[in-house]
């Protein structure tokens, strides 16, 4: 008797993780068609500043903080899928500086392609990352799709003078990244039947890892502003930050923190699709030195799927901040005061 064959989730996808979250330029034109009406003042962030999550207050003390975020399969293996897409929902809470509460899945299936068992895989490698949490799946919705789509609706709670924006940095501000660059790259590696061993273990290391230290973040006053750093890449979720706080950013490419394999991929040429349409949306908005490379520009265009966070705080505060991190977290930069833009150096 014949083995049953191995399924492979990126055969059903035409990208993967959040590598194939629209482009930031098509993005913004949607957006910017979508009427903005009688906003609740109990509405502490929205739509404005295309920040991490939506952050309502209930109280004098509390705040709900709700996303949602949900994607094609990055890895071929299900349970590593359902604990990647978890961990990259959850992190929009922790990049607003709350605690999450609480979750709702959301699935999207080809049930005639893929074997009721494979989804179960996914969801319960999903629920093991909530457990890791702290949370419950409380519920969810699932539909009869043509490519798989699994990940979640998170709520979380946070104290309304603590949320942390990523609009509200100052000009001096340091950078510090949570995570290294690389995943989008990993994953096109990947798809091409080229990554080893080791460098999908470096992937899910980093892809799994729940960006908690936002809470704590959350708790210090010298941190003035968050994001997390996904599918835009680097570039793109700095820029954001700047045109929030009407700042410029300057940072250091020898600073930032890379995947090892993810950087011998690169010099090689493999990158991801997004990578590029990335930098066709806010390329103009990127000031590089005139010997800057191809790997490298790709490198800070990366689509990164459960990335980073990335902390704009005042400079004293740089230690206490990589304190929180145990280790992992680089201090790549600073905000000025100047028109929104991203010089690198």
């Amino acid at each position: 008797m014949n083995a049953p064959e191995k399924i492979r989730l990126t055969d059903y996808s035409h990208g993967g993780g959040c590598g194939c979250k629209i482009a930031p330029a098509v993005l913004s034109e949607i957006l910017a068609a979508t009427p903005i009406r009688g906003l609740p003042k109990d509405l502490l962030v929205g739509l404005e500043t295309a920040d991490d999550a939506a952050v309502y207050r209930l109280n004098e003390t509390q705040a709900l903080v709700a996303t949602t975020d949900f994607f094609t399969p990055i890895v071929d293996e299900p349970r590593d899928f359902g604990r990647i897409a978890a961990t990259n929902a959850i992190s929009d809470v922790y990049a607003m500086g709350g605690r999450p509460i609480m979750a709702l899945a959301i699935v999207g299936m080809p049930l005639e392609k893929l074997p009721l068992a494979v989804i179960g895989e996914i969801l319960a490698g999903g629920e093991t990352v909530c457990a890791e949490a702290g949370i419950p799946v409380a519920g969810g919705h699932s539909i009869d799709t043509l490519e798989p789509i699994y990940g979640l609706v998170v709520l979380g709670l946070v104290h309304p003078d603590k949320v942390k924006r990523n609009s509200s940095a100052k000009p001096g501000d340091a950078l510090v990244l949570g995570k290294p660059l690389g995943v989008g790259i990993l994953s096109a590696a990947l798809k091409k039947g080229k990554l080893s061993a080791a460098g999908y273990a470096e992937m899910l290391k980093w892809t799994t890892r729940l960006n908690t230290p936002g809470q704590a973040l959350a708790e210090m006053r010298e941190v003035h502003a968050l994001t997390d750093v996904t599918g835009f890449g680097l570039a793109g979720h700095l820029l954001e930050m700047c045109r929030g706080a009407r700042l410029a950013a300057e940072v250091r490419f020898d600073a930032l923190p890379i995947i090892a394999e993810a950087l011998d991929w690169v010099k090689q040429g493999v990158a991801t699709g997004a990578s590029e349409r990335n930098w066709q949306s806010y390329g103009a908005e990127v000031q590089l030195p005139t010997d800057f490379a191809d790997w490298q520009k790709k490198l800070i265009t990366d689509p990164q799927t459960s990335g980073g966070l990335l902390v704009a705080c005042a400079p004293q505060a740089v230690p206490a901040v990589l304190k929180q991190f145990d280790g992992d977290a680089r201090e790549i930069g600073r905000l000025v005061a100047g028109a929104p833009k991203l010089r690198i150096t």
